[in-house]
């Protein structure tokens, strides 16, 4: 596992991310805000998650570092830890096709910008267009929508997703589900697999 220490989200809650919600939906929810902060137009980004109690025991330089040294901020919970960018030009299944994990992740994430096109849309498809072909109509499509795509896995197949609309960019606009972005949870799923 590589990391970007410099870069790696901050351990402290944020205070758009509900309490209530489960470890891997705060985790979710944590990335997701820290992507806002960067901007849209950004390019994918893959994080390990681990555990965050485990960290700060094997690890306490580490955890310290990160601001994960308050010991009820970080019980029950994951620590997202930012990968080396994704190399550009690869095709993201491709990429995900040669992920390998160690042992001490518990979890991955990724954070992907797509256009996506409502349900009502989906009729007017034209059926037998290629992938690429079928890009330029949904950017052309007055109905488009750009979102924001947070979805992670854990290794006991656990999964959650957040989806964040361009035009309602808030955190209380953000729809979150275990099955909002199947595709993408399987392809995450699949880089735990032996």
């Amino acid at each position: 596992m590589s990391s970007n220490t410099g870069s790696n989200l901050p351990g402290s809650q944020e205070p758009s991310v509900p309490m209530a919600a489960s470890p891997l939906t705060r985790a979710v929810l944590e990335i997701d805000e820290y992507a806002s902060t960067l901007g849209w137009d950004q390019p994918a980004r893959l994080f390990a998650l681990v555990d965050t109690a485990r960290l700060r025991a094997q690890e306490p330089g580490l955890a310290a570092q990160l601001g994960l040294d308050d010991e009820a901020a970080s019980s029950a919970s994951y620590t997202p830890v930012e990968q080396e960018e994704l190399p550009p030009g690869t095709a993201l299944d491709k990429f995900l096709g040669t992920i390998a994990w160690p042992d001490a992740v518990v979890g991955c994430a990724l954070t992907v910008e797509r256009l996506m096109l409502p349900p009502s849309a989906e009729a007017s498809v034209p059926h037998g267009m290629k992938d690429k072909q079928l890009a330029a109509w949904v950017a052309k499509h007055p109905d488009r929508q750009e979102v924001r795509m947070t979805v992670a896995v854990l290794r006991d197949g656990a999964r959650e997703s957040a989806v964040r609309l361009r035009e309602k960019d808030s955190p209380t606009e953000v729809l979150t589900g275990a099955d909002l972005v199947p595709g993408l949870a399987e392809a995450l799923a699949a880089t735990f697999e032996d």
